[in-house]
């Protein structure tokens, strides 16, 4: 069993978006993302106010922390400027990973406006009582599918092809993750995956994971993000 006292939830961010550039700080529905994440947040059941935080390089993201609120870690330049290129170490991204004083992290893409704050309760309530060192949110496919050998992966019973009837494949749904700290340290980011049983995956309805990405998927989730959320108000 973890604690939520021993749990800090943590948004990452940064302006220096190549394929969606300024995404977290450009205008959107009359706010920005990074707004709508971290107000999202301070309606939390679960998630004591302290125990949030902004991760931040970039000065303008450290504003809207403020004007909500909201703790900030100071993200080093390598950190915001990170790529993943040979030599480098996740703890050079997750710089917080021993910086502050908690035993496990839940991160949260600000990236997805439409997910709601009842499913981020959820995710952290079970991560808590699970006794897994990583979570990871999913969606649940029912879908073909094909590895790049174009060898048939989709779980198949005696209905055939029936996408109504057939297994389900879980996809990544990229929005919500759990971790200890000191993994991160150790070059482990939410568990081992190739390890039965060292994370658990947590679905979440596919509607709310609309990730934005790219230029045409903002304007898209801006237009979702109306009429599912404030229009729905």
């Amino acid at each position: 069993m973890k604690s939520i006292n021993d749990t800090c939830v943590i948004i990452q961010a940064r302006v220096s978006s190549e394929r969606c550039p300024r995404k977290m700080v450009r205008p959107f529905a009359g706010t920005t993302l990074t707004d709508i994440a971290l107000r999202k947040l301070l309606k939390s059941k679960v998630i004591p106010k302290e125990n949030i935080f902004l991760s931040a390089y970039d000065e303008e993201l450290k504003q809207i922390a403020i004007k909500n609120d909201i703790n900030v870690f100071n993200r080093s330049e390598k950190s915001a400027n990170w790529d993943g290129g040979p030599g480098s170490h996740i703890k050079e991204i997750f710089e917080w990973w021993n910086q502050l004083p908690f035993k496990h992290v839940v991160m949260i893409n600000a990236c997805v406006p439409l997910l709601k704050i009842e499913t981020i309760d959820r995710f952290i309530s079970d991560f808590m009582n699970s006794e897994e060192d990583g979570a990871f949110g999913v969606i649940a496919k029912k879908n073909y599918f094909w590895d790049e050998n174009f060898n048939f992966l989709t779980p198949l019973n005696d209905t055939g092809l029936n996408t109504k009837k057939i297994g389900i494949t879980y996809e990544a749904a990229h929005c919500l993750y759990g971790s200890k700290m000191e993994s991160i340290g150790n070059g482990i980011w939410m568990a081992d995956f190739g390890s039965p049983g060292e994370i658990k995956l947590l679905a979440i309805d596919e509607e709310e994971c609309y990730d934005v990405d790219y230029e045409w998927q903002f304007k898209a989730c801006e237009t979702l993000y109306k009429e599912m959320v404030i229009n729905s108000d």
